[in-house]
C-alpha cells in the first residue's frame, strides 16, 4: 500500500476519530489517504487553533488528539499549541509535511527545520524518513503522549515518503499498567498522617483523572480530611463538598492560605510543576507527602519529606484502606476559613451596577450551566474570578489554563468540548482581546453545526495587564484598543450576536441562547475597576482577621 494510507490505517488503529488542521500540497497523499478512513478530518481556519482543539480533545478524553500542517509557516503555527499541550500535560499529536528529502528540486524555499524546532517543546518528534518505519514512529508516538505525564508528540511526513509504496502493517496497541506505590514509603505516609494533627488534602493537576477523582471522592468522605484544589485540579473533588475550602486562584493572601498556614501536614495529590503550589515551605514547618506519578521536582519552595510514587489512583485507595481517621484530627480552623470563604464569594454577586462587574458575571453564569455543563475560559484576569468563585461540580467541567496561559484557546477548547459531549451545554468565555486572536473558528463552529454560546468580557483593553499596572503603581497607559461591532461581525459568520443592556438580563438571554441552538455570540461589557481593590487589599485584610 502506500505509505500514506499505511500512516492512517496507524490512526485508526490507535482509535483516532479527527484530525483537526489546514493542509498543503505537500500533505495532499495523506488528505487523499483519510478521503477514504473513518478520521473525520475537520478543516479549521488557522493551525494554532487545530493544535488547541487536538490538545483539549486529549485533555478531556485522555487518548491522543491529533492535528495536521504542512510545511514551514503551517508547521510554525504548531508553536504555542504544542507548548499548551506539553505544559498543560494534554496527549497531542502534531503531523506536518515537509518537502521531498530524496530529491529536492527547490532548494531551501519554506523549509526550516521542524522536528529540530519541536524538540524543547514536545515528548518526541521524528522525522519519517521511510514508509516501512511508520509503524513504530505512529506507536511510539501515541504512547509517548499518553504515559504519564502525557504531552505533545511531533512527526514529519516528507510528501516523497507518503507517495512510495510500503508492505508494512499498523501495530496494534500494547496494554501497560503503571507501577504501584512501594510498601514502605505507603506505610512512612500512614504513620505521619495518624500523628498529624491538622492535615490538608491538596488537590493538584495531575490527580484530574477518571478513576483518581473517584477514589479522591471516597477518600474524603471516609477520612473527612478538608482539601483544596489547584487551578487545574479544580472539580477533580466536587467543589460543593462540605469539606472543599476553596480553589488557590490566587498566589497569596486568600482565605484558603489560611488553612494551609495552620495545617501541620499536607497531603499533595498530583502536584504538576507547571502550577507553582499554593504554599511556600519553610524547613520544619509542616510536613509534605507527595502523591503522584513520578517523583517531585525539588526546588526551594517545594521539598516534600515523603513520596508515594506510582498511581495516584491506587495509591489514594491504598492509603484509604489501610488508614482509619484519627481521634487527635482538628479541623475547626479549616471550617471557619471555608465560612468565611464563601462569605467573601456571595458579596457582589447579585449586584446590579452595569457595566457588570465580574462577581455577578461568574454568579450568574453558574446560574445557568448544569452540574455537567462546561465553560471554556480564554486567559485574562476573569480567569482568577472564575476558579476562585465558581464551583465546579464535575471534573472537567472548568477548562482553564494555569499552565502556559496563553490568550487565544478558549474558543477552539470549547468547540472541541461540544464535539466530545454534544448532549452538554458548553460555554466559551473570552476577555475581548484572546477571542479575537481566534475568532476566526466561528465559522468552523457554523460549519460543522455546533451548538455554542460565546461570551465575550469586553473591556476594550487587556485587563490582566492593567490590574497588574495598577497594583505595581504605573501609569495607566498602553493597555486600551477599540472593538468592532461583534453582533456584525458574529452575523457576517452566520452566527447570532447579542449586546447585553442590563446586568438582569443575562440570565435570561444565556438561557435563550442555550434554548435556540446554533452558535450566539454575547457581547457583555465588563467593569474590571474594583479588581485592585477587591483582589489585592481586601481579601488579604479580610483572611488576617482570621489569625
Amino acid at each position: 500500500m502506500k505509505a500514506s494510507d499505511l500512516f492512517v490505517r496507524c490512526l485508526e488503529e490507535e482509535g483516532v476519530k479527527y484530525i483537526f488542521g489546514i493542509p498543503g500540497e505537500e500533505n495532499l497523499d495523506l488528505l487523499e489517504s483519510l478521503r477514504e478512513s473513518k478520521i473525520e478530518f475537520v478543516i479549521t481556519r488557522h493551525e494554532q487553533a487545530a493544535g488547541f482543539m487536538a490538545a483539549t480533545y486529549g485533555r478531556l478524553t485522555g487518548k491522543t488528539g491529533v492535528c495536521l500542517a504542512t510545511l514551514g509557516p503551517g508547521a510554525t503555527n504548531f508553536v504555542t499549541a504544542a507548548a499548551y499541550a506539553q505544559l498543560g500535560a494534554m496527549p497531542m499529536m502534531m503531523i506536518t509535511g515537509q518537502k521531498p528529502i530524496k530529491r529536492s528540486k527547490q532548494g531551501q524555499f519554506q523549509i526550516v527545520d521542524i522536528v529540530d524546532m519541536m524538540r524543547p517543546l514536545t515528548k518526541y518528534t521524528r522525522q519519517i524518513v521511510s514508509g516501512d518505519i511508520i509503524p513504530s514512529r505512529v506507536r511510539e508516538a501515541i504512547r509517548l503522549a499518553e504515559e504519564e505525564r502525557p504531552g505533545a508528540v511531533h512527526l514529519e511526513l516528507p510528501e516523497d515518503i507518503a507517495a512510495e509504496e510500503t508492505t508494512q502493517e499498523p501495530f496494534s496497541a500494547s496494554t501497560v499498567r503503571r507501577p504501584l506505590v512501594e510498601e514502605k514509603a505507603l506505610s512512612k505516609a500512614i504513620e505521619l498522617l495518624q500523628s498529624a494533627k491538622r492535615p490538608l488534602l491538596l488537590i493538584g493537576a495531575a490527580a484530574n483523572r477518571k478513576l483518581t477523582s473517584k477514589m479522591l471522592r471516597e477518600f474524603v468522605d471516609k477520612q473527612g480530611i478538608p482539601f483544596i484544589s489547584t487551578q487545574m485540579g479544580k472539580g477533580v473533588v466536587p467543589e460543593t463538598h462540605p469539606l472543599c475550602i476553596g480553589n488557590a486562584a490566587l498566589s497569596a493572601g486568600d482565605f484558603l492560605h489560611r488553612a494551609i498556614e495552620e495545617a501541620d501536614l499536607i497531603l499533595n495529590v498530583g502536584h504538576d510543576v507547571v502550577e507553582k503550589p499554593p504554599f511556600f515551605m519553610q524547613r520544619g514547618e509542616r510536613q509534605v507527602i507527595h502523591i503522584n506519578f513520578s517523583s517531585a521536582a525539588v526546588d526551594p519552595v517545594y521539598f516534600p519529606q515523603t513520596e508515594l510514587v506510582g498511581d495516584i489512583a491506587n495509591s489514594i485507595w491504598q492509603l484509604n484502606q489501610r488508614l482509619e481517621p484519627a481521634a487527635g484530627w482538628d479541623f475547626s480552623w479549616s471550617g471557619k476559613v471555608r465560612q468565611a470563604m464563601e462569605k467573601h464569594i456571595a458579596e457582589g454577586a447579585d449586584d446590579p451596577h452595569f457595566p457588570v462587574y465580574p462577581q455577578r458575571v461568574v454568579a450568574d453564569v453558574r446560574k445557568v450551566m448544569p452540574d455537567n455543563g462546561i465553560i471554556a475560559l480564554d486567559n485574562g484576569i476573569y480567569k482568577i474570578w472564575f476558579a476562585r468563585n465558581y464551583p465546579a461540580r464535575h471534573p472537567n467541567t472548568v477548562l482553564l489554563d494555569n499552565a502556559l496561559a496563553t490568550m487565544g484557546a478558549g474558543l477552539p477548547s470549547a468547540m472541541m468540548a461540544k464535539l466530545v459531549y454534544p448532549e452538554r451545554k458548553v460555554m466559551a468565555i473570552c476577555g475581548d482581546g484572546g477571542f479575537l486572536m481566534n475568532s476566526q473558528e466561528m465559522e468552523t463552529a457554523v460549519r460543522i453545526g455546533l451548538d455554542l454560546v460565546v461570551l465575550i468580557l469586553n473591556d476594550s483593553a487587556y485587563g490582566m495587564i492593567k490590574w497588574k499596572q495598577a497594583d505595581m503603581r504605573f501609569a495607566d497607559w498602553g493597555l486600551d484598543f477599540k472593538n468592532p461591532c461583534f453582533i456584525k461581525y458574529a452575523e457576517a459568520y452566520g452566527a447570532t450576536g447579542h449586546k447585553l443592556e442590563k446586568t438582569e438580563d443575562l440570565v435570561p438571554l444565556l438561557e435563550d441562547c442555550f434554548a435556540l441552538g446554533g452558535l450566539h455570540l454575547v457581547d457583555l461589557p465588563v467593569d474590571y475597576s474594583e479588581n485592585a481593590r477587591i483582589l489585592n487589599h481586601e481579601i488579604k485584610e479580610k483572611s488576617a482577621q482570621l489569625e
